[in-house]
């Protein structure tokens, strides 16, 4: 993999550490072994959902946790007991996993639901109304002067 070192830019630039974290974090994640695998699907202007195969997961043995900017979903198979059985060909992992996805600014995990095998975590965007852009209306007249230049008038 042709990998950019952008160590000299974070040297240099100061305020950037959660950038220099993301790059890393997607680095990481691109060289992840890709188990177990899943879709980023939007679903509408401010909403998506992530769907990740996790076929013989029970409810109890996922657990998905969302913190600061990231969403982390783990996987803990219960040990099984084998009982004399005697398999000609396993395919159907059940390994522990831990996948970790970055989550842009505002965006919030709604709720999970395990439904044939597969996990789906509801996103959505929530624009705080303080960063909404706001019309702001124009009026004719005397304009009105408030503050230091009030006092100074």
């Amino acid at each position: 993999m042709n990998a950019i070192d952008f160590s000299p830019l974070f040297r240099t630039a100061i305020g950037f550490d959660r950038l220099a974290r993301l790059m890393d974090s997607a680095r990481s994640a691109a060289e992840g072994n890709g188990y177990p695998p899943y879709n980023i699907e939007k679903t509408g202007d401010d909403s998506y959902v992530l769907t990740m195969a996790v076929a013989g997961f029970s409810e109890s043995e996922l657990e998905v946790t969302a913190q600061e900017n990231t969403l982390t979903i783990t996987g803990r198979p219960q040990p099984q007991p084998e009982d004399g059985r005697r398999f000609l060909h396993r395919g159907i992992a059940g390994r522990a996993f831990e996948r970790r996805f970055v989550l842009a600014d505002h965006i919030v995990v709604e709720g999970a639901e395990l439904s044939n095998g597969l996990l789906h975590v509801m996103l959505r965007r929530v624009v705080p109304e303080a960063l909404k852009p706001r019309r702001i209306p124009v009026q004719s007249g005397r304009p009105v002067i408030t503050g230091e230049a009030a006092q100074a008038a």
